[in-house]
């Protein structure tokens, strides 16, 4: 195990959205419980499995202590662009994708975020954050230019019947 890289009175950032994975009381697991981006102050530092370090940021605008592990975590100094999509968001190809001349996504295309490329390197090469974005069949490196967000279509039902 990692030593803690964060002491107590730490100011932090989330890097990853957190959401309930069953441990927060009051909320359903999968909820939203801190939305990437979000800073605290570091509260307490304990271990999970004893392998983990975790940390307990109280998220003031928020006013919730979290758990949180040390990869969703960064110094509240450290360089941070924010992104509009994160890992496992659906999105949709706003134009043509392709590799070497072919085009293997096309706009209106769905696709997921696999990985969020925000580093500086990345950021100056492509204007912007880009994406690891799975399409059937391929994985693309995307510009967050290129993307759209894909909203889900709510299904119409075809047998109700008029009143």
């Amino acid at each position: 195990m990692e030593p803690a890289r964060f002491e107590y009175g730490s100011q932090v950032r989330v890097i990853r959205n957190v959401r309930n994975d069953g441990t927060f009381p009051g909320t359903n697991t999968g909820e939203l419980l801190i939305r990437r981006g979000s800073t605290g102050v570091v509260r307490d530092i304990g271990t999970f499995l004893q392998d983990q370090v975790i940390y307990t940021v109280h998220f003031i605008d928020e006013d919730r202590l979290v758990g949180c592990r040390d990869k969703e975590l960064i110094a509240i100094d450290a360089p941070w662009t924010p992104s509009r999509f994160e890992f496992s968001d659906k999105v949709l190809a706003r134009i043509p994708l392709g590799i070497n001349g072919e085009i293997v996504a096309n706009p209106g295309d769905e696709g997921e975020i696999f990985k969020v490329m925000r580093d500086a390197d990345t950021v100056a090469k492509n204007g912007g954050i880009a994406y690891h974005v799975r399409f059937p069949g391929r994985t693309l490196m995307v510009p967050e230019t290129a993307l759209e967000e894909a909203t889900p279509v709510e299904p119409v039902s075809e047998d109700v019947e008029p009143l």
